[in-house]
């Protein structure tokens, strides 16, 4: 275990320090420096960020790294100061956001020939915001640094200025994600009322074994929705594909690969640590099981009646997301360590597919799978890397995503969710193969020539991101692509991978552990968890079953009219998710509403049966 006075700490403070500065000296300078020197100053800030963390992360495994800044230490328990905690969970988060903002800036090197420094500086506060809301150890900052990457991401959502989809796709983005965000300073608020501190650790210690009533049951709610809205769970999840839609296709790598998974990860953060002793697992399981199987319909159904290819990408990951809060939902540590392992490595098979989506807009001016069918047959790589992504999305083993998807699937059963395989193997499924079903479309020209009626947001009006129509991929653009694919395989074949998965979820669910080392400076050793293999038989089945659905979801898709039966079944499914598709409206008046009432269900759900 690091002391509090040991230099490594210091690396917490700095991760987060140390992008603000950088972003504040573009913005002073960027205006007089050429654009290769910001492009540079930008990616080498990143990737210094990405090294503090990864000796953070290395130190980690030895028992948390612990900073209270300005040394403003506990005495006898208790303490005014603000706490920084790495521990294996939050410090590995904080990398994989690191890694994706440096990812993102190489794509985007020389990709915007007029922002300037703007751009830039938005994407490492952003970073700053990522990297502090997952480490802080003290529930008013965590609230800070929502801010500071919430007024990160909604101006990089509406980057496009001049375009008014963009500036209505950023509102709305921004108040739902604000609105949220002070639905949770409110709990915030009742929480100190009651305790009067608001560090992790000593609202865990003042609120260990303690009954939950009315106030504490309130302030639970309020604090979990506002990292729901953030998580973009049903039927708080409208902002997102608005928000995919018109951001900068390098954002979109940040918003799907870590922004939306860290408010999953805040949400049982703190249950962990704050609500886990007074309110009973049973109502909270329930709450969040229920929560995630309705998302991953949702985002699944909604996935399959895109043809905006990043809309389809969006709400596969409402889909997907829906799937980690399956797996942690069952509160335990192997579904924790499945959440865990399935974020790994969606972050790199979704991010390369956003990617993949900018060499389509910016090759061929579109992101409609109708407009642009069979545009793409004379690409060489693209379109086996869009292939790759579509089977990894639906669990291919032995790409992380299907370690993510056996473990969090045995996580269900071992809970006593017969069906949370099924739902596992169907949205995989679903999300999967309607990737395939672009692709095939395409790039390879499959399937009948696609009708024009679908109602869905079409994308042929999208705007390339670059000056001129790109005749062939740039390498900044590819280099970015294969990472994450290679990075997403990496994480199931690597060896232990499921192993420090389970110790790092043993670390993150005891509290009490957390609680000591943060107040006190002294390790706590957790008992060893017992070697665990990587893959087991039904995982991989299950893997290859859901990778085979998928492309059989693609196949129907693309052949539905010579098929009688299928056409039919395509139109009545169509009839179907139009009235789903009705509520995702746009008015951002309507998602408001929906936010409230999501927030009265969560209510109902965890407070009725304490009565």
């Amino acid at each position: 275990m690091l002391s509090y006075d040991d230099s490594a700490s210091l690396l917490l403070a700095a991760s987060i320090a140390v992008p603000i500065i950088a972003a504040c000296m573009l913005l002073a300078l960027g205006r007089k420096l050429p654009r290769t020197v910001v492009d540079g100053v930008a990616a080498a800030t990143a990737a210094g960020v990405v090294a503090m963390l990864g000796f953070l992360l290395a130190n980690a495994a030895n028992g948390r790294v612990v900073n209270w800044v300005g040394n403003w230490h506990p005495k006898h328990g208790y303490s005014v100061g603000i706490v920084l905690v790495g521990d294996e969970v939050g410090t590995g988060i904080a990398l994989l956001a690191g890694c994706l903002v440096f990812l993102a800036l190489v794509y985007s090197w020389r990709y915007f020939e007029s922002v300037e420094a703007h751009y830039h500086c938005l994407m490492l506060l952003f970073l700053a915001g990522m990297v502090g809301f997952a480490l802080t150890g003290d529930l008013f900052d965590m609230f800070v640094f929502f801010e500071l990457m919430g007024a990160a991401a909604y101006a990089l959502t509406g980057f496009k200025v001049e375009d008014p989809t963009a500036v209505q796709g950023a509102l709305n983005f921004g108040i739902i994600n604000s609105l949220g965000a002070y639905v949770g300073l409110m709990g915030i608020g009742l929480l100190f009322a009651r305790v009067g501190n608001l560090t992790l650790p000593q609202l865990h210690d003042a609120l260990a074994h303690h009954h939950a009533d009315a106030l504490v049951v309130a302030a639970f709610v309020a604090v979990i929705t506002a990292f729901l809205v953030k998580g973009a769970m049903v039927p708080f999840h409208f902002w997102l594909a608005d928000a995919h839609a018109v951001a900068p296709t390098p954002v979109c790598v940040l918003f799907s690969g870590v922004m939306v998974p860290l408010g999953v990860y805040a949400a049982f953060r703190v249950y962990w640590l704050v609500f886990a002793d007074a309110i009973p697992v049973a109502d909270v399981r329930r709450t969040f099981v229920v929560l995630g199987a309705l998302t991953a319909v949702v985002g699944a159904v909604m996935c399959l009646a895109q043809r905006h290819f990043k809309r389809l990408l969006a709400y596969s990951t409402i889909a997907h997301v829906g799937l980690f809060l399956l797996a942690a939902g069952c509160l335990t540590e192997s579904g924790t360590a499945g959440a865990l392992l399935y974020v790994a490595g969606h972050a790199g098979v979704k991010s390369a597919l956003f990617l993949l989506a900018g060499v389509m807009l910016n090759r061929y001016g579109s992101v409609d799978e109708v407009d642009l069918f069979g545009r793409g047959r004379d690409t060489r790589l693209t379109k086996w890397l869009f292939a790759v992504g579509g089977l990894a999305l639906a669990g291919l083993p032995p790409f992380g995503t299907a370690i993510g998807k056996a473990v969090g699937e045995e996580a269900g059963l071992s809970s006593g969710y017969e069906w949370m395989p099924v739902v596992f193997v169907a949205v995989s499924a679903l999300t999967g193969g309607a990737v395939l079903r672009a692709t095939g479309r395409v790039y390879f020209g499959l399937g009948d020539q696609p009708r024009g009626e679908n109602h869905s947001t079409s994308g042929s009006a999208e705007e390339a991101e670059v000056p001129m129509l790109l005749s062939r991929v740039r390498i900044t653009m590819l280099v970015p692509i294969l990472t994450l694919l290679v990075g997403a395989l990496a994480v199931g074949l690597l060896p232990g991978a499921h192993h420090a998965a389970e110790e790092a979820a043993g670390h993150f669910i005891d509290a009490s552990a957390y609680a000591r080392e943060a107040l006190t400076g002294r390790a706590v050793h957790a008992a060893p968890t017992p070697d665990v293999g990587n893959w087991t038989a039904s995982g991989i089945l299950l893997g290859l079953l859901s990778a085979a659905l998928a492309v059989a979801v693609a196949a129907a898709a693309l052949y539905a009219r010579r098929l009688r039966l299928l056409d039919r079944a395509t139109s009545g499914l169509d009839r179907a998710t139009d009235r789903l598709r009705a509520l995702h409206s746009g008015h951002v008046g309507d998602y408001v509403a929906w936010m409230m009432a999501g927030m009265t269900v969560l209510g109902a759900f965890v407070g009725l049966p304490l009565r």
